[in-house]
């Protein structure tokens, strides 16, 4: 009688081993490896029950829908090519890369001429800062009873509006320096000043948790909005939307609806006062400096943070866009304390070394020249292609002020680029300007 044969073992072991595996694999924490098809599918059945009623807006809503959203960066907005970049793609790239390459001999054949090929590298690296015309202080405007907090120049460069510890907002002349206009209305300081460009309206906050909304024609306030848990600190306009951004001791930032006063978004995540907000129309749309010593850059549509960045060492107190190169820039106390960084990913650039105060302030015109006003009235202007400081200078207070009252807390340049006017705690507006 013939024995029967055995069916092939290694069919069944192997069956058996996966299925050992798929019962056990949970406890033993390791994590299935989906190849890429499936997790294609996966995703495509995802999308399909859960937002297939979601993707379009009903057509009464869609043909109420303008252009709105991020858009990229125009043309004569200049990208940067240094930073690093952060590519998605590089840890499938990198797990593909055989981790174990031979060590190859350098094609070198003395010592002496690696030096030179390491000395030509580092010349070529070394950019030459551009050449920046001195600045000198061309006017003292005095008017507040307070620190002049907060500045803004008009879109028209006509006129500029500050802010004080008076509590008052002043509007002032650009070209003469003459008072127009006193508007009162806070009942503490005014930490924020916007113009907007697109309606005739002043926008201001302050320390008594008040964003009020004033109409230029009338020169009274038509709106308030009401949110704020604390003193407001600083806020943007966005350049293309009709949103306004503010930021205060609430640890919050808080978009609202311009028109209607309704608050679109309370951007959270900051654990300390959020000191300083800019905005622009191309992603990120929102950037937030804070006292807890980071930088968040926001979605705004979302209403989340993109990315957090931790490279500053203390509290964070000023940011400035470059109004034409895809970039921003950060301020704050101790060393290596002005920082660069590209957008939209927010890529650490370079430090401007060498201005050792608390910085208060930032600005940057168009043509690269980069303004750090700190603390104790040091004044540093820059190239900002470079980080090469070009010109220090010292805040001299007015005569009657303690030697103490030599602060700078805000600035901004005029439309031009050519003016840049600066508020202290001297109680004085100074308005410097090249040297021709």
């Amino acid at each position: 009688m013939a024995t029967a044969s055995l069916p092939p073992l290694e069919s069944l072991y192997t069956r058996n081993a996966k299925r050992t595996r798929d019962i056990f694999a949970a406890e033993s924490g390791d994590i299935l490896v989906e190849d890429e098809s499936t997790s294609r599918v996966r995703l495509a059945v995802k999308i399909r029950d859960e937002y297939r009623d979601y993707k379009e807006l009903p057509p009464a809503l869609l043909s109420q829908q303008g252009p709105v959203g991020p858009s990229r960066p125009t043309s004569t907005r200049k990208m940067i090519t240094s930073g690093d970049s952060i590519d998605s793609t590089t840890s499938r790239i990198i797990s593909t890369i055989d981790n174990t390459p031979q060590a190859k001999p350098s094609t070198f054949s003395s010592n002496s001429k690696l030096s030179e090929a390491l000395t030509l590298h580092k010349t070529t690296r070394t950019i030459k800062p551009e050449y920046h015309a001195p600045w000198k202080l061309v006017r003292v405007i005095s008017g507040h009873l307070g620190w002049v907090r907060s500045v803004a120049v008009e879109p028209g460069n006509q006129w500029f509006a500050t802010g004080a510890g008076d509590r008052v907002i002043k509007i002032w002349d650009l070209a003469s320096g003459e008072l127009k206009l006193s508007l009162t209305g806070h009942i503490s300081t005014v930490r924020g000043l916007a113009v907007s460009s697109r309606h005739p309206y002043l926008f201001s906050c302050g320390e008594d948790k008040m964003v009020k909304c004033w109409d230029l024609e009338a020169n009274k306030v038509i709106r308030h909005y009401h949110g704020h848990l604390s003193g407001v600190y600083s806020l943007s306009l966005h350049p293309t939307l009709d949103v306004l951004v503010t930021a205060g001791r609430d640890a919050s930032a808080r978009v609202w609806d311009m028109r209607t006063k309704a608050q679109i978004h309370v951007l959270s995540g900051h654990t300390g006062t959020v000191a300083d907000v800019k905005c622009q129309d191309s992603d990120p749309q929102v950037i937030t400096g804070s006292m807890d010593s980071t930088v968040r850059l926001w979605d705004l549509a979302a209403g989340k943070t993109m990315t957090t960045l931790t490279h500053h060492k203390k509290s964070v107190r000023a940011l400035a866009i470059h109004p034409t190169e895809y970039s921003f820039a950060s301020g704050s106390a101790g060393g290596n304390n002005i920082k660069k960084w590209k957008c939209p990913e927010g890529a650490f650039v370079f430090n401007f070394p060498g201005h050792n105060a608390i910085i208060n302030t930032l600005s940057v015109n168009a043509e690269g020249v980069f303004f750090s006003g700190g603390d104790n009235g040091s004044l540093t202007l820059w190239d900002y292609a470079t980080g090469t400081p070009f010109q220090h200078m010292d805040d001299v207070p007015q005569p009657g002020s303690l030697e103490a009252e030599a602060g700078v807390f805000c600035s901004t340049f005029d439309q031009t680029g050519t003016r840049l006017i600066t508020g202290g705690a001297d109680k004085t507006i100074k308005i410097y300007a090249e040297q021709t």
